[in-house]
């Protein structure tokens, strides 16, 4: 079991005190959608952007998700969700936003994609930001991230959040240049239920 844990000393102290390890830092990034955002990435050749919602089947996107979880950074694995599981969890979830998850298919296949949760009133955010391994360095990430805020913003969304790794350098780089700032920082926690 893994649990997000504010960065605050009693926080901490009340996760220790009941068998959870620390992990990882995480930090919370914000960005008022009513700032202009950068300019567009250029168009790829070959990269078609759509909405997940225009999607017939899902299976493309689990099937890029899984490929781009294999190297996010983390204590707990997330690439071994089976196809059944993973409609539950992430398909089906309430705050999914397919119109506003955004997706980069290359021949059919989902090369990137940028997936997001609504609170469906103000706030806005970003789930996870991956591309397949055969498709990265080809600004696809920044594509569907940029293009994700622009819908939302387009929505009426007034805010943007999103939580990255510490250490995730890429990302967080990413984030700055389309105009996120750090708000707070959160710890990863885990414990083991093993007898």
């Amino acid at each position: 079991m893994y649990a997000r844990v504010d960065a605050a000393p009693a926080d901490l102290a009340f996760a220790e005190r009941h068998g959870y390890r620390r992990g990882r830092r995480s930090q919370l990034l914000l960005r008022d959608l009513a700032a202009p955002l950068p300019p567009a990435p250029p168009p790829v050749p070959g990269v078609r952007l759509l909405s997940a919602a225009d999607l017939p089947d899902p299976r493309p996107l689990y099937e890029a998700d899984l490929d781009a979880a294999r190297d996010e950074p983390g204590e707990v694995g997330m690439d071994e969700i089976g196809y059944a599981d993973w409609l539950a969890t992430y398909w089906e979830r309430p705050d999914l936003d397919r119109a506003l998850t955004t997706v980069a298919v290359v021949d059919d296949e989902v090369a990137a994609f940028g997936i997001a949760l609504t609170d469906g009133r103000d706030c806005y955010q970003s789930g996870m930001t991956g591309t397949r391994r055969a498709y990265r360095r080809r600004g696809l990430a920044r594509l569907v991230k940029h293009a994700g805020l622009t819908r939302a913003r387009a929505a009426g969304f007034r805010c943007a959040v999103t939580l990255n790794d510490a250490g995730n350098d890429a990302m967080l780089g990413l984030n700055a240049g389309l105009g996120y700032w750090p708000v707070a920082a959160q710890w990863r926690y885990r414990r083991d239920f093993r007898s």
